[in-house]
């Protein structure tokens, strides 16, 4: 079938070209570089010897406390991307600033996220020994590497329009199971306390 070159100007439109398809080995690094993010964190976690402390601050009980209220921070800006993102993606009404406060978000939720992790891997190391530890060990790693190859994809052209709302909401549902398993674990037997 050929196509008259005059189309449009008949009153046609003239049909879009046909744009190239990413090739997957494109979307390999990211996944290969997530495995080796989360399974180096598990395995630094299991073969270091837990020091029972990493890290407190100033006006906290305990180092649980901080870790949970920190975590707790972590998911209050996991929010924030959530509901940006859904501004940016037109789901929701908003700002013409939704792209500035969802990068941001990010930024600060990863930023807390951060201490967390090393108090995690350094005091307490991978832990598979009751059912709730094994869980929070597997997706705290699972996270990272997600999270890694996240940011990764964010720096690919071409991105199937349903990826990265996939990949982030992989991440924030890890991220939720993670504080649930942690922070309001912490909170449910300890008390809302700092």
């Amino acid at each position: 079938m050929t196509v008259d070159p005059n189309a449009a100007t008949q009153g046609f439109p003239s049909p879009e070209p046909a744009r190239p398809r990413p090739h997957p080995a494109r979307y390999l690094v990211p996944a290969l570089v997530a495995a080796a993010v989360a399974v180096g964190l598990g395995a630094y976690g299991k073969i270091h010897d837990p020091a029972g402390t990493a890290f407190n601050l100033a006006g906290f009980s305990s180092t649980g406390a901080v870790k949970a209220w920190l975590a707790t921070a972590a998911i209050f800006f996991a929010l924030v991307q959530v509901a940006s993102a859904l501004m940016v993606y037109g789901k929701l009404p908003g700002p013409g600033w939704s792209a500035a406060l969802h990068r941001w978000s990010g930024r600060l939720a990863f930023l807390v996220s951060v201490p967390v992790a090393v108090h995690c891997l350094y005091a307490l190391g991978y832990q598979t020994y009751e059912t709730r530890f094994l869980w929070h060990s597997i997706l705290g790693c699972f996270f990272f590497g997600a999270f890694s190859a996240k940011m990764l994809l964010l720096r690919s052209e071409r991105l199937p329009n349903w990826l990265l709302p996939i990949v982030g909401g992989l991440v924030f549902t890890v991220l939720t199971i993670v504080w649930l398993t942690s922070a309001l674990w912490f909170f449910r037997t300890f008390g809302v306390t700092t």
